[in-house]
């Protein structure tokens, strides 16, 4: 049985975990979070921090592990890439192309070069008062350390740069154009000849704009932009060079244009590989870990559904007592991240579940989505 090293226990890699035990590997599960979901759940937990790439590395010597699956998180991804490197497992990027795509200075600088739709950098010293601008740091996640400025006093700019540093591994931020639309994710799986399987999802951050916690798939986006936005991706993997496997894209679309936002290859978080399986009947998370087995893709689908997936965060941190629904739900599933009694800190610190919520039509999952961005779904007691 050959054993295989899963770099991340956060609950979002469960069914990464599923897949790879039901295809009958011997599964070993990495992170320095005893309290994480796969940490507790399974047997073969390994209690690591693997930002240690040597550390890392020196456990896949030990595990004789013949295979190396990163997770739902960059950092996750970044470590494989080094130690990829040294050892060439599959499906795994070069160090160079990762941090291209991962960093958000080097991604914009690649995409103003090339031409590719993005929000352009914007100097430091041509932040001026009244230029709306976004602030973030370039090497975090989730929303964290980010602030957006429509009409901003100089002492506005300085105390966006200050917390989007503070935020950063390197201290190091960036300003950008301010872009405005609505904000949805492409997530394609690339072959050696371009996009074989690819879904839009329409992206909301109901709690924090910069922290998505609302989304569902749309089977009828644009198609005259899809193939724009197909085109671009295609572009990039031809730039970089990218490997098989799982592209994930965030992009702001006002309809007419598209700016790029955020592009990652690991599994996107909070479960949105079952978003995908459920509204689609593509096996997402067994597709996203083919390539690191040196597997083709397995394209197959199967009847569409409309599926809300929603994760439930605070504006301010409170204890967390239960969940009142003000309006019926048919609920595919709740996953609990949160206990009652348990301090949960505000969003994107903290999280209560995600929530997946079945429709019986389009109509319906619209108004459902609307009524959930507008918190009028339900009301989190303490």
């Amino acid at each position: 049985m050959d054993r295989v090293l899963l770099l991340d226990t956060n609950v979002a890699s469960a069914p990464i975990h599923q897949f790879l035990v039901t295809a009958g590997f011997e599964v070993h599960v990495v992170g320095r979070n005893p309290q994480d979901f796969l940490a507790k759940a399974v047997s073969n937990y390994v209690e690591l921090d693997y930002s240690d790439v040597d550390a890392a590395e020196a456990l896949i010597d030990r595990l004789g592990a013949r295979f190396l699956v990163p997770g739902c998180n960059d950092l996750s991804y970044e470590t494989c890439a080094q130690i990829s490197a040294r050892r060439g497992f599959p499906g795994i990027d070069p160090v160079e192309a990762v941090h291209t795509l991962g960093n958000k200075r080097a991604f914009r600088r690649y995409a103003e070069a090339r031409g590719l739709p993005a929000p352009r950098e914007v100097a430091e010293a041509d932040a001026v008062a009244g230029r709306p601008i976004i602030v973030k740091p370039v090497d975090a996640y989730s929303g964290r350390g980010v602030t957006a400025l429509k009409s901003p006093t100089s002492e506005e700019i300085a105390a966006a740069v200050a917390r989007a540093r503070s935020f950063s591994k390197g201290g190091a931020c960036l300003i950008e154009e301010f872009v405005e639309g609505q904000l949805h994710s492409h997530t394609a799986f690339l072959g050696e000849d371009g996009i074989l399987a690819d879904f839009i999802v329409e992206e909301h951050g109901s709690i924090n704009p910069f922290a998505v916690d609302t989304s569902c798939v749309i089977a009828d986006f644009d198609p005259e932009q899809l193939r724009a936005v197909r085109a671009a991706i295609e572009q990039i993997a031809r730039d970089l060079k990218l490997t098989s496997g799982l592209i994930h894209t965030q992009f702001i679309s006002d309809g007419a244009r598209f700016w790029i936002v955020e592009i990652t290859r690991r599994c996107p978080g909070d479960l949105y590989s079952r978003l995908i399986s459920l509204s689609t009947g593509f096996n997402y998370a067994e597709n996203y870990v083919r390539p690191f087995l040196g597997q083709p893709f397995d394209g197959r689908t199967g009847e569409p559904a409309a599926i809300m997936r929603h994760t439930i965060a605070l504006r301010q941190a409170q204890t967390f007592g239960a969940l009142r629904f003000h309006r019926p739900v048919q609920i595919e599933s709740l996953v609990p991240l949160a206990l009652a009694g348990d301090r949960v800190s505000e969003s994107p610190f903290g999280r209560i579940g995600i929530l997946f919520a079945r429709c019986e039509t389009g109509a319906e999952l619209d108004a459902l989505m609307a009524a959930t961005v507008a918190g009028e779904l339900y009301t989190v007691d303490g």
